[in-house]
């Protein structure tokens, strides 16, 4: 014969307090930490931006970019007064011609620079031995 099974009725268990989290709690720490990177993000492009050089740059780029569309005669001849796609290409290529060139102009100085430092360091050098 078989047994019969008894079901006994688990005793229920204590709840621990302040051991639980709500998923609130928890996706109220996860917004708070991508919050405070976006912050730190946009911090140090605040900081880049306030860069005198960044600044220079971007007032090169602009520049070239309204001399470009200002200088397109297809606009004027037209008679639309309308800026086309290509005028718009045309002054974002010359934006980037001429930032290029002010980037390589700075890193010419630069080296100019260290060079003749870098020249003074070794006549130093050269008269202490001698």
């Amino acid at each position: 014969m078989a047994k019969a099974k008894t079901t006994k009725k688990a005793a229920p268990k204590a709840k621990k307090a302040g051991k639980t989290k709500s998923i609130g709690a928890k996706t109220a720490k996860i917004r708070a930490k991508a919050s405070k990177a976006s912050h730190s993000g946009y911090d140090a492009l605040v900081k880049l931006a306030d860069h005198p050089l960044v600044a220079d740059l971007l007032a090169i780029g602009a520049m070239a970019a309204v001399s470009a569309i200002a200088g397109d005669k297809k606009d004027k001849l037209g008679g639309t007064g309308r800026t086309t796609s290509k005028s718009v290409k045309d002054a974002g290529k010359a934006a980037a011609r001429a930032i290029g060139q002010r980037l390589l102009d700075e890193f010419k100085e630069v080296k100019k620079t260290a060079r003749k430092s870098a020249a003074k360091r070794a006549v130093k050098k050269v008269v202490k031995k001698a």
